[in-house]
């Protein structure tokens, strides 16, 4: 118990970035009500509303998980982050070994009425290992070329388990959030982009190395040549976009997730929010998820000032994880990334997720918390004096 403190919620709560969040919370709740009850009358017609029950079911446990969260002290995260490495790679082994395969993805491990996506988790367990290890290895970071290459053996091991699953998109995003964070521990420029040339070559390697990897990145290159075969959720996705125009076609009104666009309401959500919202709804929800990440840096910021090393390096993973998701997600349903499968932060249907990315978002909040106890214990001694 010795980890776990309840919050004083007048100080933890950082108000601007928890609007933030329950702002994303409600137009991810909408927009399932939107798209699902279409999906959900084709493929399980005795209960239209399955899918929303189960979202908001998913909702209330996330909420209820980051209550919890609030009151684990930093230092936790700190001490098990080591441990937390080594049951993500348990982890991993375990779904290649008994994983439920769906579309020819192992990425789930069922334990009773739960479904646990691993990668998820992995997100968030090697961002605690990083963060202790960019505090316990600064120096030899800093100088030598084995502290920046060190991290980079642990988490490829991470990436070659998550390509095996496969899980492209989950590898990709570990990745490039540990090496921003090296790089904003103070790693050579010069190492940072030669092992980014590097990870991204063998990034591109990975991605051809398949005949399905390969198909999908020439359809993302040119959607059309095939809009009914390989490029058929991409070009549905855009079409989507394109009826949305200025101000969208209203709520509910989309077209595109009634039989065109397939599984509408998790990977793909957004492109229906653009059709219903328009381009000045997507505007909105960019700018969510950049006031997300202005804020979450700007209490990382703050751990660094107050010499509180862990607590900001693990800020800043955390708000590099959750922008890069959104980037990727809101990429890949325009058309500007190659398809990869990662939810919409907050948005997208998928339990695992919701409650994973709610967590991150209560260790934020810890560390504003602890922050702002340091904070208060001058003023309280010049008071005294």
């Amino acid at each position: 118990m010795a980890n776990y403190q309840v919050p004083n919620f007048t100080q933890v709560l950082d108000t601007k970035l928890l609007a933030i969040v329950f702002v994303l919370l409600a137009i991810g709740g909408v927009m399932i009500v939107s798209t699902s009850i279409p999906y959900a009358n084709r493929n399980i017609p005795s209960n239209e509303f399955y899918f929303i029950q189960r979202h908001f079911i998913y909702m209330v446990v996330a909420l209820g998980a980051a209550v919890v969260t609030m009151g684990i002290k930093i230092e936790f995260w700190q001490k098990h982050g080591p441990w937390l490495l080594v049951f993500s790679i348990v982890l991993l082994i375990a779904v290649l070994v008994i994983g439920r395969s769906v579309n020819g993805s192992r990425r789930w491990i069922v334990l009773g009425p739960v479904t646990v996506q691993v990668s998820e988790l992995v997100k968030l367990f090697v961002i605690t290992y990083i963060a202790g290890y960019l505090v316990r290895r600064t120096d030899e970071l800093q100088t030598q070329i084995r502290g920046f290459i060190k991290p980079l053996l642990v988490v490829s091991i991470i990436t070659v388990l998550l390509v095996a699953e496969p899980d492209f998109g989950a590898a990709a995003v570990i990745s490039a959030t540990t090496m921003t964070m090296l790089f904003l521990a103070g790693a050579k420029l010069w190492q940072f982009l030669l092992l980014s040339v590097c990870v991204g070559a063998a990034l591109f390697g990975v991605a051809i190395s398949q005949p399905y990897r390969y198909e999908r990145l020439m359809v993302f290159l040119d959607p059309w040549k095939d809009p009914f075969g390989s490029g058929y959720q991409l070009t549905q996705s855009l079409i989507a976009y394109g009826r949305g125009e200025w101000f969208g076609e209203g709520l509910g009104n989309s077209i595109q997730k009634l039989s065109y666009l397939p599984e509408a309401h998790t990977d793909f959500v957004f492109a229906v929010f653009a059709e219903e919202f328009g381009f000045a709804g997507v505007a909105v929800v960019i700018g969510l998820f950049l006031y997300l990440f202005l804020r979450g840096m700007k209490i990382a910021r703050t751990a660094l000032k107050l010499q509180q090393a862990y607590a900001a390096y693990l800020a800043y993973g955390i708000s590099i994880w959750l922008i890069l998701q959104a980037i990727v997600n809101i990429g890949v349903s325009s058309g500007a990334l190659p398809t990869k499968g990662l939810t919409l932060p907050f948005i997208s249907y998928g339990g695992n997720s919701l409650v994973v990315c709610c967590v991150a978002i209560a260790i934020l909040l810890r560390v504003n918390y602890e922050s702002s106890l340091l904070l208060a214990k001058p003023k309280k001694e010049k008071v005294s004096e």
